[in-house]
């Protein structure tokens, strides 16, 4: 796994638009760092990166670069409805 996913992966999942604004921004400069695509190792680590709301278009970014894996979506079960908003509509896209 790259460097650069590894990083972001250790910052953990993004925070909510309610971060200090530090906060966020080292998760949009580790997030930005990351070049497309992602191999499916990576994508599975990444889909546990999401936070509970958009973080300000940082979940839509991520999401998107989770897509370009090549196995397509690392999520093997539909998703309960109480499980994270991002985590379902992931699921959603690739399964349209």
């Amino acid at each position: 796994m790259r460097e650069e996913i590894q990083s972001f992966v250790r910052l953990g999942p993004l925070p909510d638009v309610n971060a200090p604004e530090e906060v966020i921004a080292r998760h949009q400069r580790a997030l930005e760092r990351i070049r497309a695509p992602v191999t499916d190792s990576e994508a599975s680590a990444l889909v546990h990166c999401f936070g509970p709301d958009d973080c300000y278009g940082l979940a839509w970014t991520l999401l998107h670069l989770i897509e370009t894996a090549p196995g397509g979506v690392p999520i093997a079960v539909e998703p309960a409805p109480t499980e994270n908003e991002w985590i379902r509509r992931l699921w959603g896209r690739s399964h349209r």
